[in-house]
This record gives structure tokens, sequence and C-alpha cells, in this order.
């Protein structure tokens, strides 16, 4: 872990500032000459000083703070650099930052076990956030070691291939040889409460590099650095590289896994799983945008309409409903009692976390 460039919005401020973190160097007979803390490495015209850098996303005179509320992203347009540092700053991130250094968790118990124990718990379970983290509870470890590890492989699995599939939402994936799918399932395992195998597997993740400009950075060793490598996809249009994912790229993205979810038999086999989970990801969809969340439940109902998917099937696997809609006239379209997102530290949440605590 040693070998990865530590802070990536560390490095995108210190590349606009001129700071090397780990370039190629510049043409051998020409010296490099670093600017001073805090200026830009290269002359700025006057008027200019909130140009936005094509490479970085930051501009010399960056000074937006992001909003830290009840939750996360407060849906404004932001560089790449900003998102970033928002999305280390979330409370989920961070939590996965640190079980990188705490001892390894091991479970023995038995699927057979699992499902017998889940028989018993209510049909809905309150979300677990607490200050605006997930955090496992016994009761959510038994919903993930019913489904177990086989089963959420082959849902990943087809969640994948449907991304790979979909235009708008392959942009974002470089490289699909890498074992997308198997890491999914184990952070899911993982954030339910059952051992730690997502950070096992970080912990011998080989390194992957991305080029920025003359800049080398590793990527994907962890959510934020794969999002932000996600946004820097060689695949995506010019004019959007670096974008962070707005609301559509969330509703699209929440429609496919869903989908497969019930393609896999999710929704039928393990309902009381697939009940937790629905709210579990309109959770951590926030971190994109606070709008995001209230199409969680559209999104999952999206797919139990077999003329939905013939008509995103027919229109070459495009959510033509979904791209380029503006949000207020998407939220416009869902019922009303699902419209309002207010993050899990209101004094009276809203879906997802409005159950009370068992």
């Amino acid at each position: 872990f040693g070998v990865i460039v530590g802070n990536m919005s560390n490095f995108l401020t210190s590349l606009c500032r001129g700071v090397t973190v780990r370039g190629k160097s510049p043409a051998p007979k020409e010296k490099s000459r670093v600017a001073p803390q805090g200026a830009a490495p290269h002359p700025i015209r006057r008027g200019r000083d909130d140009a936005v850098c094509p490479i970085t996303g930051l501009s010399a005179a960056d000074t937006t703070t992001i909003a830290e509320g009840p939750h996360r992203s407060n849906g404004a347009d932001l560089t790449s650099a900003q998102a970033l540092k928002a999305m280390e700053r979330d409370p989920d991130i961070v939590e996965e930052r640190l079980a990188l250094f705490r001892p390894r968790i091991a479970d023995k118990s038995e699927v057979g076990d699992a499902v017998a124990a889940v028989e018993l718990l209510p049909t809905a379970l309150p979300l677990s956030v607490i200050q605006g983290k997930h955090s496992s509870t016994s009761q959510t470890k038994l919903l993930a070691r019913s489904v177990g590890f086989k089963a959420l492989l082959q849902f990943t699995s087809q969640f994948y291939l449907r991304c790979f599939a979909d235009p708008h939402v392959d942009k974002f994936i470089a490289d699909q040889h890498e074992p997308h799918a198997e890491r999914f399932a184990l952070w899911i395992l993982e954030k339910f409460g059952d051992g730690t195998p997502w950070s096992e597997e970080r912990r011998t993740r080989p390194t992957r590099e991305m080029h920025l400009g003359r800049q080398v950075v590793a990527v994907a060793f962890d959510r934020s650095s794969a999002h932000f490598a996600a946004w820097h996809s060689p695949k995506r249009e010019p004019q959007k590289w670096g974008e962070h994912f707005k609301v559509d790229d969330a509703r699209v993205w929440m429609r496919l896994h869903f989908w497969a979810a019930r393609e896999t038999g999710m929704f039928k086999q393990h309902p009381k799983f697939m009940d937790y989970y629905t709210r579990f990801i309109g959770h951590f969809i926030s971190i994109y945008s606070s709008k995001a969340p209230s199409f969680t439940r559209e999104s999952a109902r999206w797919s139990a309409d077999p003329e939905n998917v013939r008509a995103y099937l027919a229109a070459g696997n495009t959510m033509r409903d979904v791209i380029d809609t503006p949000v207020e006239q998407a939220l416009a379209s869902l019922p009303i009692e699902e419209r309002l997102y207010t993050g899990s530290r209101h004094s009276d949440p809203a879906w997802p976390y409005d159950l009370q605590p068992l």
C-alpha cells in the first residue's frame, strides 16, 4: 500500500500548484522550475483566475467549499477535485479507509444456519446508519450470510454484464477485464458485517496507474480512487472527461443494478435481504447527489415491467427517459412520497432512514 500516491485530492491540488507527485521529467536540457506554494505552475492572464484547468479541474482562485450536511454532495456542479475531496470526507469512505488497518475478521458460520435465522427477522429491517455511516449489525450479517458469496457474485457478475452492454455506463469502465464483480460482492459482504473480505482483497490488489497529463496516479485501490478513475476514463467524451457522476448516471446505474438482481432471482429468493439492500443503496447513492436517493425505489421497480426492458433494448441499451432529463422534471414524475430525501441526520428522516430501530 506504500507505493500508492496518498490522497488523490492532494495530488490534484499539488498538480495545480506545480508540485511534482510522481511525474515524468521535463525535456532533458530544460531545468524544472517549481512554482511557489499556492501559485499556478504557469502564467495566468489577468481576469482568468477562475478559469478551470482542463487537466486538474481546479482553478487558481479555487476557494469553493463543499457543504457537509446530513448528507454528502449537495448536487452542485463540482469539479472532479472538489467532488473527490467531498467523497474522501464521507463517513462511509473514511470507515473503509480505517478498515485496512484493523485485524482480519473471519467467520465460520454456515449459510444454512443463517437462512433459518433470517426467517425469524421482520420483513423490513431499519437501515443501520449512525452519524452518517452505515454500521453493520447482527441482523445485517445474517442477511448477507443467508445469501452467501456465490449468489452475490452471480448477481454482481450479471450486473457488470449489463453495464458493459450499456453505452452510457460502459464509458466509465476503463477496463472490463478487472474483477469488478468479485470486488463488489466482497464489498457487500463486508458492509453487511460478514467478515472483512473486501479489505483483505484491497491489501493484495495490484496497483493500477492512470496518466493525467504528465502525472502518473495510482487509482482503484478503494472506492474514492475507483470513482476518480471512472470520472477520468479514456472512454468518456472529451467534454465530459473528469466530470463526477451526475443524477442521470446514478439512475441508469441503479436500474441496471436492480435489474441484474431481479434476473438472478435475488428479489424472489431473498426478499428480506433485498428490502434492506434497496435502502442500503439509497443511502450509498447519495454520495453522488442528494437528489439520487429519491430515484432508488423507482429504479428497483423499473425492471419489474417487461415493457421497460423491451424499450431499453430496442433503443440500443439506452435509457432515453433518463439521460439528460432535468432533475426537477424527473422528480416530478415520482410518487409524491418518494420525492423527498432528508439524509440520515434529520430530526424526522425520510426513506431510507424512516424505520425506527428494533
